[in-house]
């Protein structure tokens, strides 16, 4: 599946080559903490498949087992990129800012163990269309 985003404000695009059976969710406690969200969903690529334009801000983060992973994200507006080894062979895509984002759907949902208790009941909470005092979104 092709991919492609920009950042928020336009400063840095991407365009990959992404496998279906390659969306995860991710539920660490270190994506709860860097996304400000319950888990980030992204699409793993290849680097031959990558193709970045602009310079992203990295920072390399070392996880509990000691394994570093760059994370990749606009210098300017902040929105969160990829992910990747250090040798930058695979990438872990960001799926919140790419234009497909409604088609990458995880296949499996990684670090369970500490995701956020409440999504097991997510479909049964009020949904609306928009904000918090719009219409109640029909299924």
């Amino acid at each position: 599946m092709k991919v492609n985003g920009q950042c928020y404000c336009g400063k840095i695009s991407l365009k990959a080559e992404v496998s279906e059976n390659m969306m995860m969710a991710c539920h660490c406690k270190d994506c709860q903490i860097f996304s400000g969200a319950p888990f980030r969903a992204v699409a793993v690529a290849s680097a031959e498949n990558v193709e970045i334009k602009g310079e992203a801000k990295e920072y390399v983060k070392v996880a509990d087992s000691g394994n570093k992973r760059i994370q990749a994200f606009c210098g300017d507006c902040g929105t969160q990129l990829y992910a990747t080894d250090l040798e930058k062979t695979m990438f872990n895509i960001r799926a919140g800012f790419l234009e497909q984002h409604h088609q990458i759907v995880p296949k499996k949902h990684i670090f369970g163990s500490s995701t956020a208790a409440w999504l097991a009941d997510i479909d049964e909470q009020a949904w609306v269309t928009a904000g918090p005092k719009s219409e109640p979104l029909k299924s």
